[in-house]
């Protein structure tokens, strides 16, 4: 099994890496997906109360209970996908999450990130709109803090290979296809710029 976890502050990128995965029929599973279902369960809107699941799950199952959690879906969407046995795995937190993955997986995870400058994740998440919050550049430093503290920095310092996503959208996205180790199939739906990359920044737990 070949695993590849993507790691990256909001508006990095990581969203748009799925989607080239997904386009390549790799099989994505997005961490914030056990929070989603979680919430969910408890009768509760993963819109309003994710952030407080998530840390819910951390205090009742451990630091790690996402990635946990997480890697039963890992092994379901290896063993349905017609491609072999990569999967992505977008949304990693912190170092305790990426300890678990290595575990699990050993010399067969990798992990990615992806970097972009504030102010251009700031841009692009204004562009996608998706949530009012992120286009205020105080609420998405604050944002921006509280993901460092959950070890997100630490996190990306520990990655194994980096994406530098300030270039065209198509560059990023050919960048993702070698690290991905596919082809242009199912390439780029568009010809945009790295302005265009509103689609860039994927949530995760």
């Amino acid at each position: 099994m070949n695993v590849i976890g993507t790691v990256g502050l909001p508006g990095s990128g990581k969203g748009e890496a799925a989607n080239v995965a997904e386009a390549a029929g790799i099989p994505v599973v997005v961490m914030g997906d056990v929070v989603r279902a979680e919430c969910r369960r408890r009768g509760l809107d993963p819109a309003q109360h994710h952030g407080r699941m998530a840390g819910t799950l951390r205090e009742e199952e451990g630091d790690d209970a996402i990635a946990a959690r997480t890697l039963p879906r890992i092994r379901e969407a290896a063993a349905e996908s017609e491609r072999g046995e990569t999967v992505v795995v977008d949304g990693l937190r912190s170092t305790v999450e990426l300890e678990r993955f290595r575990e699990a997986f050993g010399d067969d995870f990798t992990l990615v990130a992806i970097r972009a400058p504030f102010e251009l994740r700031a841009e692009r998440l204004g562009e996608r709109g998706r949530d009012d919050s992120d286009s205020d550049l105080a609420s998405l430093r604050r944002r921006d803090a509280r993901e460092i503290d959950l070890g997100l920095g630490e996190t990306l310092e520990r990655a194994d290979v980096e994406i530098d996503n300030t270039d065209s959208l198509a560059a990023f996205r050919e960048r993702v296809r070698e690290v991905l180790g596919v082809d242009g199939e199912g390439a780029d739906r568009s010809d945009g710029d790295a302005a265009e990359a509103a689609e860039a920044g994927g949530d995760g737990a």
